[in-house]
């Protein structure tokens, strides 16, 4: 008996400290990641005011987060409340406050674009641009202004029907080819 009051001690020992520094870890990471969200709030939407709060802050590791935001020239609302272009862009402040604080080597992004308008979709591909340092992305869209900011391209076709072909571009090699094609069309003047 006596063997298993100590073992059950140490366990609740054990148990105590693993909390109390998965506690003491998030709470630094939460702040890090909220710092970053209001600034990369502004960010895209120019301006405005955001935050991201714990609704149980007596609990951490047991709390929901809210994320309450003020665009440009509107009141304070909650997520909810935003239109689909503003929530898009709240996700990606909320995405990209993660990557800031803790980069990650890859990232898949699926349509994410498919709610913004041009200006926005301007904004998101500059903060795309910022994180490239860190982070490889990988981004199914259809959007132009996103494809633009791409390295490489990739792509399906079907010349048959029910065989499906992967093509691949990689911008920096059609520049290349572009810009030999046009030398090799310059018409060719002889010096007297």
């Amino acid at each position: 008996i006596d063997d298993i009051v100590s073992s059950r001690k140490q366990l609740t020992n054990l148990i105590n400290r693993i909390n109390a520094q998965c506690r003491k870890r998030f709470e630094e990471s939460f702040q890090q990641v909220r710092r970053h969200f209001n600034e990369l709030f502004r960010k895209l939407f120019g301006g405005g005011k955001a935050d991201i709060f714990l609704t149980d802050p007596d609990n951490v590791l047991e709390s929901g987060i809210e994320i309450v935001a003020r665009p440009p020239g509107k009141e304070l609302r909650t997520l909810s409340l935003l239109s689909g272009g503003e929530k898009v862009l709240v996700s990606l402040a909320v995405l990209f406050s993660f990557f800031k604080a803790r980069p990650s080597p890859f990232c898949l992004l699926d349509e994410v674009d498919a709610a913004l308008d041009e200006a926005n979709t301007e904004r998101f591909a500059r903060l795309l641009k910022e994180f490239l340092h860190n982070t490889q992305f990988i981004i199914i869209t259809h959007c132009k202004r996103t494809i633009a900011i791409a390295d490489q391209l990739y792509g399906l076709t079907m010349h048959h029907p029910g065989v499906s072909t992967l093509i691949s571009v990689r911008f920096e090699e059609a520049s290349k080819l572009i810009e030999r094609a046009r030398v090799a069309k310059k018409p060719q003047t002889i010096g007297a």
